[in-house]
């Protein structure tokens, strides 16, 4: 009897995860896209300010290089302001990081947007660095953050449901399906999020050509990633982002379906 219930609830659990994640759906402005999230764009951007202050803490806070800073921050401003972004409800920040170690960009809900040191250091143009803003601005009007919150959410419930239905209290070695559950869910979440970094790419390609930038700059970041995810520095930014390698075929893509009669004159390299 008592498996019998725990059976029942851990379908109960299941069924209102996957029909709460599949009824939140709505349209990206943006992109046009239909996608599963379940927070406004205000609550994103409170999310994005709230967690900021603790990221940069965890890469040694904010550059002391003030100058640095600005250029970063102009960079990324002109990337708003000279395309579609500027329309968004979302409120943009370029922050440089301090740590000179790692090799890492990413973008938090709403518009915080980080670039460390380490990484900035190895670019060698204005362009550059506009690609790696241009990619982590496409993960946030993307809502590439609120899209794997929501599925989060509901590999939460589906491995809750399963560690249920499988775990018996008297049998330890029941916890093994549970944490092989909890793995693949983890897995799920990856890969999804590896799609995200290829649209951001296509979406960087758009911004940094409208904004005056070369977007063929992005492919020797790509070049300068890989030969970073050789060395020490290079397993953080990994973790979250598909081979650099296998990325420049999709830039390369994307900068001929964007200009397929060449690149326009003037652009910044």
């Amino acid at each position: 009897m008592r498996a019998v219930m725990k059976l029942i609830v851990a379908i109960l659990i299941a069924a209102v995860s996957l029909v709460t994640y599949w009824c939140n759906r709505q349209e990206n402005e943006f992109t046009g896209q239909v996608q599963h999230v379940d927070m406004t764009v205000e609550q994103e951007i409170a999310l994005g300010l709230q967690t900021a202050p603790k990221m940069a803490s965890q890469y040694g806070g904010l550059h002391p290089d003030e100058q640095a800073r600005a250029q970063v921050n102009e960079i990324g401003q002109r990337l708003v302001q000279n395309t579609r972004v500027r329309e968004t409800p979302y409120k943009f920040d370029f922050h440089l990081l301090a740590d000179e170690n790692t090799v890492n960009a990413f973008a938090l809900p709403g518009g915080q947007i980080f670039i460390t040191a380490g990484l900035l250091r190895r670019l060698s143009s204005e362009a550059q660095l506009a690609g790696v803003l241009g990619h982590e601005i496409g993960h946030v009007v993307g809502r590439h953050s609120a899209q794997q919150l929501a599925k989060a959410k509901l590999t939460q419930g589906l491995t809750g449901a399963a560690a249920i239905a499988t775990y018996d209290p008297n049998n330890p070695a029941s916890q093994t399906g549970a944490v092989a559950a909890a793995m693949i869910g983890k897995l799920m979440n990856m890969r999804y999020g590896r799609e995200d970094e290829l649209e951001s790419d296509r979406l960087a390609v758009r911004l940094t050509g409208e904004a005056g930038y070369d977007p063929r700059a992005m492919i020797e970041v790509m070049r300068i990633l890989e030969e970073a995810s050789g060395g020490a520095s290079g397993p953080e930014f990994t973790q979250t982002h598909p081979n650099p390698g296998n990325r420049i075929a999709e830039i390369e893509r994307a900068i001929q379906q964007k200009y397929p009669n060449g690149l326009p004159a003037g652009l910044i390299d």
